[in-house]
């Protein structure tokens, strides 16, 4: 029997089953539960922006999108979102998809923390994005029900959770400082890492090797 939650349903092929079970076994209780909740929010915003992801890619786009975060995915020297686009990309070269399945969900989760851009490209890289910004920011909350919204917090709850994903962004990146420059995870370690200072654009400008 399908699960269905607030009107979606969670993927029940071999390899949504696998990506849930890998994901499930590998990540705190955090991590799965709010992967599991930008599935159903991003599906639920694509509804309403006129989109039609493939349930399958966006589910495993979603679930492998914050792990980077977390050990055995943490990496040390590039981006968490790369870190999790990676794995992503092999999970599913692995299990026989096309190069372009995982190139779009690759390119989901490598840009799930830009605003903006990812809105412009596949549906599948839109509303991974759309369902993290929901959960994590609270934006377009009015594209979903109050009911759609407590079946979904039902299912997968989110108990302190604007305190725990602060906390898991911060240790998931404070090794690896340099990562954040450009990029919002540059605020996370701002407030909660003392002496990190972030990179300045327009120093590096400034004293680029070019001479003037």
């Amino acid at each position: 029997m399908t699960d269905k939650i607030a009107g979606i349903e969670i993927p029940d092929s071999r390899l949504a089953r696998e990506a849930t079970e890998l994901i499930r076994d590998t990540t705190p209780p955090l991590i799965f539960h709010h992967s599991r909740r930008v599935y159903l929010f991003g599906s639920l915003q694509a509804a309403a922006l006129g989109l039609r992801p493939d349930p399958e890619l966006l589910y495993v786009a979603a679930l492998f999108h914050d792990t980077g975060l977390v050990p055995p995915y943490r990496g040390d020297d590039q981006r968490f979102e790369l870190d999790g686009a990676d794995q992503a990309r092999a999970f599913l070269l692995a299990r026989g998809r096309s190069e372009g399945d995982a190139d779009t969900v690759w390119t989901a989760v490598a840009l799930h923390t830009t605003p903006e851009v990812p809105y412009r490209m596949a549906p599948e890289i839109a509303a991974t994005t759309a369902g993290v910004e929901a959960d994590v920011l609270g934006l377009r909350l009015g594209n979903v029900t109050q009911a759609q919204i407590d079946e979904v917090t039902a299912a997968h709850p989110r108990p302190d959770f604007k305190r725990r994903i602060l906390e898991a962004f911060t240790e998931g990146f404070r090794h690896r400082p340099d990562s954040t420059f450009g990029t919002v995870n540059a605020d996370v370690l701002e407030h909660f890492v003392p002496g990190f200072r972030r990179g300045d654009f327009v120093e590096v400008i400034q004293n680029s090797a070019w001479p003037e």
